[in-house]
């Protein structure tokens, strides 16, 4: 069979399509139903991990892919919910056929208020038709939105930090990535006031002049160019239209209903972080295998001590290196190789030849700027490198607490801080536990 558009067979063939796409629509959303459920609980902890690595590119990507399971997946049981009672309908007129208000013998009132507002049956089929093949075709359209806001969200991170990075030459800044983020953000409120007011910058001729250099170089930015087609065929008609401007409120007010809490108490919070009078379960490592989340800044094993020492974890960040050039201008290298990196080309890491010889002197340094205390003693900790059960970059240290007497403690972890040419030591966090030796 031939694909020319212009075919009767073919224009036969897609209408046969059409009528029967709703079989095809409710497999494929059966199915991405299930998958979607299994996806979202390592999306959150790849998203957790990025933020605790403060990887910003992954951590970009895992909210992009969050929002858009959201969007799918409401999107998709909607669908369902619509086409079941779709076929519910279909099976009833099967049976009753049309609504039939002279059996009812409603009052005039009422009948004509009936037939004016429900109508017949048939139309109540044909709108719930309607709504769910639009329902599932706009469900990918958003997505591709969402992709196209990331890609623009990604290159303003980017041309951001070469801006901002000292090593950046004056003639890349000030030529090259300025006027791109002048022209990117001047193109991106151009894009945006022509989506919302659904094509008004493409009616006028007066405009063309200047927005179609923006509106060709952004189809390929934003990816529209892969669904423009979906778009316009949707906008096309009275439907579309109104549908197209419903969607946005609706989908911020799923958003702000989404984040709505319960609070219990004007003090307490459900997710306190450790203090001196409070104990969060992201610094306790068996309540972090627990709840399977990551730790944060640092951990003991438990609430209840029950050893003559004390195994602590404090989280490596990019701060604390930024931190140790401070303190240590002999460490900092040439070349700072944190970031994106291709192992093909180079390594995120100074070659190993060059760093054995300085590894010590940045572990000294590092236990140099920390302070373990146990209430009001104190502790000089001894570092190694090493990673926790979730694969968190950090380091290990144990401490003697066999002086230490039996009931409630602090530990409080300091670390060495800088503000303009003053140092001090600043308190990173406090874990409360509780020291019961076995005897």
């Amino acid at each position: 069979m031939s694909n020319n558009p212009q075919d009767k067979k073919f224009k036969k063939w897609l209408d046969i399509l059409q009528q029967e796409s709703w079989q095809l629509e409710l497999i494929i959303s059966g199915f991405a139903i299930y998958g979607l459920f299994m996806i979202i609980e390592p999306i959150e902890l790849a998203g957790l991990e990025a933020q605790n690595e403060q990887n910003m590119y992954r951590t970009f990507l895992m909210k992009g892919l969050k929002v858009s399971w959201y969007i799918i997946t409401i999107n998709l049981i909607t669908h369902v919910i619509l086409r079941g009672l779709w076929i519910g309908a279909i099976g009833l007129r099967y049976v009753s056929g049309d609504i039939d208000y002279d059996i009812l013998k409603y009052s005039p009132k009422f009948t004509k208020h009936l037939i004016k507002r429900v109508g017949s049956f048939d139309n109540y089929v044909a709108t719930l038709e309607k709504y769910c093949s639009v329902i599932f075709s706009v469900t990918f359209l958003l997505v591709f939105y969402l992709l196209g806001l990331l890609a623009l969200a990604l290159i303003f991170t980017f041309l951001g930090l070469l801006v901002a990075k000292e090593e950046t030459p004056d003639w890349v800044r000030n030529w090259i990535a300025i006027p791109a983020i002048v022209f990117i953000a001047f193109g991106s409120i151009l894009t945006f006031i022509d989506f919302v007011t659904q094509g008004w910058l493409k009616k006028k001729k007066w405009t063309t002049y200047f927005y179609y250099p923006v509106y060709w170089l952004f189809k390929y930015i934003t990816l529209s160019f892969l669904y423009r087609p979906m778009v316009y065929n949707f906008l096309d008609n009275k439907f579309g239209k109104r549908l197209s401007l419903i969607l946005v409120p609706l989908y911020i007010l799923i958003s702000v209903l989404a984040v709505t809490q319960f609070s219990t108490s004007n003090y307490l919070e459900k997710e306190m972080n450790s203090t001196s009078y409070s104990a969060s379960h992201k610094n306790y490592n068996d309540l972090i295998n627990l709840n399977n989340s990551f730790v944060d800044r640092a951990s003991i094993p438990s609430k209840v001590i029950r050893t003559s020492f004390l195994n602590i974890f404090v989280i490596y960040g990019r701060s604390i290196e930024d931190d140790v050039f401070y303190f240590n201008k002999d460490l900092e290298p040439e070349e700072d190789r944190r970031g994106i990196f291709s192992p093909v080309f180079s390594e995120g890491t100074i070659p190993w030849s060059d760093r054995k010889t300085l590894i010590k002197n940045y572990l000294n340094e590092i236990e140099d700027m920390y302070t373990l205390s146990v209430d009001s003693i104190p502790f000089k900790p001894k570092f190694i490198v090493t990673k926790n059960g979730q694969q968190q970059l950090g380091f290990e240290t144990f401490i003697d607490i066999e002086s230490v007497s039996q009931g409630r403690h602090i530990l409080n972890v300091e670390r060495k801080d800088h503000d303009n040419d003053s140092i001090y030591m600043r308190s990173i966090i406090k874990i409360p536990f509780w020291y019961y030796p076995d005897k």
